[in-house]
Formats: structure tokens, C-alpha cells, sequence
């Protein structure tokens, strides 16, 4: 299997973290860019004060990103995203845009959310059909 491009779904949780790092160590001293992805989770009750504070959470995440692979001598791209629910997003992105793998962290940064053993990346294990790397 040859990888040039690789998604990193990032949430700024610790296994989001592991997992850009699992990403950055595959693509060193190789053609890959790797792909940062961030997707707002927009609140049932939002203000623009609440959408705006999210945006700027998503920047922050994606800046981080690229200043560590950056440092690492890897290319990076950031994409953020709002329209809907993560793992559907995540899956459809990729598939869109021919990534050859997805390294994703296996829960997100809620503890509600951790109880549903990582929701989010279960969806994207059933649903994508590019290989999916998860990290602990």
C-alpha cells in the first residue's frame, strides 16, 4: 500500500495528540503530507459569542498541529469543518479526497463521550473505507 496523504482527525484531546504524533513518526523522510482535521461541534444552544469561541478553539488546535510537524519536517495541511456530525465528516472528507489512510485517536477529549467507547472513531472504523490507524 503506498501512502501519500494521511488524515488526522484532531479534537485537542490527549489520543488526538498520540495520534498526530503516530502520523508524523510514518511520514518522516517520506512524500506524505498529512492532513489535520478539525470539526466544531456546534452546541444545541449557540450564540455567535459560542461560535465564535469555537472557531477560534479549531484554530488553535489545527496552529498546534502544524507548528509540531512543521518542526518534525513534514508537510501539513489544516482543514476545519462545521457541517455536521464528526465521524461523518471525517469519513467523507477522506473519501472525497483520496486519503490513503486515517490515524485517528480512539476516544475524544468528554468523559461522557469516552463511556461510548470513542463514538466517534467506532464510526469511522465502520463507515470509511480507507484504512483506519487508531491510537491509543
Amino acid at each position: 500500500m503506498r501512502v501519500e496523504k494521511v488524515l488526522v482527525p484532531l479534537d485537542g484531546s490527549a489520543c488526538s495528540k498520540r495520534a498526530l504524533a503516530m502520523a508524523i513518526s510514518l511520514s518522516q523522510g517520506k512524500q506524505i503530507t498529512i492532513t489535520g482535521m478539525h470539526v466544531i461541534k456546534i452546541p444545541m444552544v449557540f450564540t455567535n459569542k459560542t461560535k465564535k469561541q469555537a472557531r477560534q478553539n479549531a484554530l488553535k488546535i489545527v496552529a498546534a498541529a502544524s507548528t509540531i510537524s512543521k518542526r518534525a519536517n513534514v508537510s501539513f495541511k489544516a482543514k476545519i469543518s462545521s457541517d455536521g456530525y464528526a465521524g461523518r465528516e471525517i469519513v467523507q472528507f477522506a473519501q472525497d479526497n483520496r486519503f490513503d489512510l486515517i490515524v485517528m485517536g480512539s476516544r475524544g477529549p468528554h468523559p461522557i463521550a469516552e463511556m461510548f467507547l470513542g463514538s466517534v472513531a467506532n464510526y469511522v472504523v465502520t463507515k470509511s473505507k480507507i484504512p483506519v490507524l487508531i491510537v491509543k
